[in-house]
């Protein structure tokens, strides 16, 4: 059976969808299966839910939300291509700000408006109308680098537009049994002055956590009494009037657009089974939930928006492509993960490997190859013959920084490589990372004795070898010469040795792709002026017009 992607008008066999054992294929089976019992929702759509809380700037985190669900969508469109599907991207702008965040300007400014929507609050940079919007708009504008069809939903709109009225209303009738979901989870202080509702004060415009003194279903009213002036105050809970408490508000939410999916956080594991509840008690069906281990920064604390802790989008996407992000976070989604730049040339050079895998797999390997998810269906047929990881270290022995230099060696060792696009973007994040992360760490030292007299055999055995010699040939070479000289140590040790002479580095690329892409005659000169008594170090950036660098023939 053929089945029509609705994504990128592509064909697949519908029977190896269901056999696929990725995990977005695992997901997309137990919606269309369990949640909709193979059936069109009555709205006409399966509803598609990322939640995103905009009192500080959106992180790496945020994006793998949305990331991760578009696979679990698009794996669904491949098993009911029949059943139109929306992404929902839902910011809750209107909560009110309890602390300023550290990574924002005009700090003592925002300090004044604490307590008021975000969308109430002005934009400390300057750029739009409210701190709320600033956010939104930054979340938008990196959406949009990723390509995703999404619609953006704001709570401020969805509340003063009366979108939520119906359902707000629901909250207010069921006001009672709500109560008796919530008031059990809280400590003894809090369910003193609980209340499901919100009110937004009509005089500071601050969003209260008050007492509800009473309550009028059939007018859609509350009364609350103002802390400070002692006044009761009646206001709707429609139009704005009010917002909920967001484990109510996350319910009520997915009752009044009718949401089918939505992932979560481990940390919001307690508060997804009570807005279920919630759901259910005002008449809604819950989505689909997948719980997702947290994103981690350095020194293994969750990522915070307010802290601004952590690698951010913007950061990732300078020094790599943005397919490695999308690797990065389809892999293993139950499993927490740190997020450092030291990890960046492992994901890139993962992504290369599953592209270059896909074309010799079967059907069925090819859905459960992460590309497939990354690319809607459709990764790019090529070859990318050099490593992000091979890269780094070329840029790190040629002492350059000059994309057209890097592109001399890259074109003599694998003339075609102009056929793979990626590259040339490899090229430039590579120069990036190099310049920011690579190069600033290097520390070469000089050879000891045993070592030396390795290096002097090898620096023999390259003069007697061609220009054209394949990798695999000079990676046999180096194994021998390491074999002969058992007092460097094991192999292990003397490759070892070679990364921290002549790169500068505890670790590095396949010796033997290294030096057929960096060249023969320039690898002997690196090894001519170690065992000149000179280390590399003194090579800085630059050098590639000296005269000393000249005989490297490294610009040739």
């Amino acid at each position: 059976m053929i089945s029509r992607n609705l994504f990128n008008e592509s064909f697949i066999d519908a029977d190896a969808a269901r056999r696929a054992h990725a995990w977005p294929f695992q997901e997309a089976r137990r919606l269309l299966d369990v949640h909709l019992g193979g059936q069109t929702p009555k709205k006409g759509y399966v509803l598609f839910e990322t939640g995103y809380g905009p009192s500080g700037l959106p992180h790496i985190g945020t994006f793998g939300e949305v990331i991760r669900t578009n696979m679990v969508r698009q794996a669904f469109q491949q098993l009911a291509p029949h059943i139109p599907t929306r992404l929902f991207t839902f910011s809750d702008d209107m909560d009110g700000l309890r602390k300023v965040p550290n990574n924002i300007p005009n700090k003592d400014m925002v300090a004044q408006h604490l307590g008021k929507p975000l969308t109430s609050i002005p934009d400390p940079f300057g750029t739009h109308e409210s701190l709320g919007h600033h956010h939104n708009a930054r979340f938008r504008t990196l959406l949009h680098s990723l390509g995703y069809e999404y619609t953006f939903i704001s709570a401020t709109e969805c509340y003063k537009s009366g979108l939520f009225d119906t359902a707000l209303r629901m909250v207010l009738q069921h006001y009672d049994a709500i109560m008796a979901v919530v008031l059990p989870t809280l400590r003894k202080e809090r369910r003193a002055t609980y209340a499901p509702f919100l009110p937004v004060c009509p005089r500071t415009n601050k969003v209260l956590q008050v007492p509800i003194i009473s309550r009028d279903v059939k007018s859609g009213t509350i009364v609350y009494q103002e802390q400070e002036s002692g006044l009761k105050v009646e206001v709707p809970v429609t139009g704005g009037s009010c917002k909920l408490q967001w484990k109510v508000d996350w319910g009520m939410r997915w009752h009044a657009l009718s949401v089918d999916y939505e992932m979560s956080g481990k940390d919001l594991l307690d508060s997804m089974r009570l807005s279920s509840r919630i759901c259910r008690t005002i008449g809604g069906v819950p989505p689909i939930n997948l719980t997702y281990e947290l994103f981690l920064d350095e020194k293994g604390q969750k990522i915070s928006k307010s802290l601004g802790n952590g690698l951010a989008m913007e950061e990732w996407l300078r020094y790599a492509p943005v397919e490695s992000l999308s690797l990065f976070m389809y892999q293993k989604p139950k499993v927490a993960k740190k997020i450092s730049f030291d990890l960046l040339p492992k994901i890139v050079d993962e992504y290369i490997h599953a592209l270059e895998q896909f074309s010799l797999q079967d059907e069925v390997q090819k859905l459960n190859n992460p590309v497939w998810h990354i690319h809607a269906g459709q990764p790019p047929s090529m070859t990318v013959p050099v490593s992000f990881s091979l890269l780094l270290n070329l840029l790190s022995a040629c002492h350059t920084l000059d994309p057209a230099i890097v592109w001399r060696y890259v074109l003599r060792y694998a003339p075609n490589a102009t056929a793979a696009p990626l590259l040339n973007r490899l090229i430039a994040h590579a120069i990036a990372y190099a310049h920011k992360f690579f190069l600033p760490s290097k520390h070469y030292r000089l050879p000891l004795e045993a070592e030396r007299v390795a290096l002097t055999n090898l620096y023999t055995a390259l003069q007697e070898v061609s220009a054209t010699t394949s990798s695999q040939e000079l990676q046999r070479l180096l194994y021998e010469v390491g074999k002969q000289h058992p007092a460097v140590g094991d192999l292990h040790d003397w490759f070892r040795a070679l990364y921290q002479i002549l790169l500068g580095r505890d670790e590095g690329p396949r010796m033997g792709s290294f030096i057929a892409l960096y060249g023969i005659q320039e690898t002997l000169f690196l090894i001519k002026r170690v065992l000149d008594g000179k280390d590399l170090s003194r090579l800085s950036y630059g050098l590639a017009n000296t005269k000393d660098h000249e005989q490297s023939k490294t610009c040739d």
